[in-house]
Parts: C-alpha cells; structure tokens; sequence
C-alpha cells in the first residue's frame, strides 16, 4: 500500500527509487531514538550517475536535478529505516549538500533547493530543514552533488 507521503511524490511526478546499498566501508542510515542519520547520497538516477562540475560542463539547473535525484534517494533511505513506512517521517531536519563545482562557482545554494524545493513541496512543513550547502573540488565517481540528511521519525 502507497502511503500519503508516497502519494503525494507520484502527484510531483516522481517516485521513490530503491534505496541505494553502501558504496564503501559504511551503513546507509543509522537510527538513534527517533532521529535518522542517512549517509551521503549520490546524484544517482534512473539513467545511471549524473555527472559533471558546477560552472564548467552543468548548469545551475542541471545541479538542481541532479540535487532533487539526491533528495529522493534520501527519502528511499529513511523509508527502509521505517521498516517500509515511509509515513512515519515526521520532519526533515537538516540537510549538508556538497557540489562539485569549479572555484568560482558560488551557487551552490541554488543547486541544493533542487532537494529542498522537493521535499518541501512533498512534505510541506515537515520538509522545512536547516541546511548548509558547500562547494568541493570532487566527489565520488565524478558525480555532480550529494547529500546526506538528518530525519525525525515516529
């Protein structure tokens, strides 16, 4: 059964992807009392890894998709730490995302409201969160952002 959160995804036009096993030495989430710490999510999508480097071969926009690739994978995530429920998501509480762009890039919070803008159109409120926004010189297989996250559950 689709819960609401899931509903309200596929009225985005999006769907969860599976969630996406460990790349390394690393848990994908760890759960904490209510609190879930979800690892580095990668700009993994449907077609394979979105690559490229803010301000040379990827738009601001491009980063953006990338980002809200990022964010889905992120929901994927908590929703396998609620055993498959993804209804038990009370709030997004903090996001860090890390873009791959060149020195003089300095949009790097344009391309993370790719995440933000999405989980705040599918959770409302609940998809408010604090967050930071970095730039980085490389991140793993050349990809173009990732993102980790820190989520309330019930």
């Amino acid at each position: 059964m689709t819960g609401l959160i899931e509903t309200r995804l596929e009225e985005l036009g999006v769907s969860l992807p599976d969630a996406p096993a460990p790349a390394a030495n690393y848990v994908p989430w760890v759960k904490v009392g209510e609190m879930v710490y979800v690892s580095g999510q990668i700009s993994n999508g449907p077609d394979g890894l979105i690559t490229g480097k803010l301000g040379d071969t990827m738009t601001t926009e491009e980063g953006a998709a990338a980002a809200k690739v990022c964010a889905l994978a992120l929901l994927a995530q908590v929703k396998a730490a609620c055993d498959g429920d993804l209804d038990r998501l009370v709030r997004v509480v903090k996001l860090t995302g890390f873009v791959n762009s060149t020195p003089d890039f300095t949009d790097q919070p344009k391309v993370i409201n790719g995440a933000s803008d999405l989980l705040g159109e599918a959770l409302g409120e609940a998809g408010r969160h604090a967050r930071a926004a970095v730039s980085t010189p490389s991140l793993p297989l050349g990809v173009a952002v990732e993102i980790d996250g820190v989520f309330q559950i019930k």
